[in-house]
């Protein structure tokens, strides 16, 4: 375990989250999301959390796996065409893990998700958080959009666009 990791681990909290998504970012990430659904029967859900738990952290726990337990949790497996996506965002580490449902991840595959989290980590390191989550969600939204368009039968929101703090 890296010591440095370690200790930014222990000293993420609640308030860097803040700091990083005040209200109104959150509020612009969930209009982000609602606009993007009326595109597409498909579900997105945005996740951060400030760091990983200890005991977790020290059991070798990854980010990704982390990002598939809250998939499960937040029950983004449960749409009705298997189209849900969850980005996932480990605050301490910068790092973003995007988990898709398998109708969607058997239409788009690994590259796809690889790139959209390159280009939301670009703009991490930069400071611009909520610019990074925005362009993601965009993102996702136009291979929703393509692989599963809104039409006439589509259910409305399944899931909350809500942003969850964990």
């Amino acid at each position: 375990m890296n010591l440095k990791r370690l200790l930014r681990h222990l000293v993420t909290d609640h308030w860097t989250v803040r700091r990083a998504f005040p209200s109104r970012a959150m509020q612009a990430i969930e209009s982000a999301i609602a606009g993007q659904e009326r595109r597409h029967t498909g579900e997105l859900r945005f996740a951060v959390e400030a760091a990983l738990p200890l005991r977790y952290l020290l059991s070798g726990g990854t980010s990704r796996g982390r990002a598939i337990e809250h998939f499960a949790r937040l029950r983004i497996w449960d749409t009705e065409h298997n189209c849900g996506v969850l980005i996932y965002l480990v605050l301490a580490d910068r790092q973003v893990e995007i988990v898709a449902d398998r109708g969607i991840h058997a239409r788009v595959g690994d590259t796809a998700w690889v790139s959209i989290c390159d280009a939301m980590r670009r703009e991490f390191r930069q400071g611009r958080f909520e610019q990074g989550v925005v362009a993601g969600v965009q993102a996702i939204g136009d291979l929703l959009a393509a692989h599963f368009p809104a039409g006439k039968d589509a259910k409305l929101n399944e899931l909350s666009d809500k942003p969850v703090v964990i």
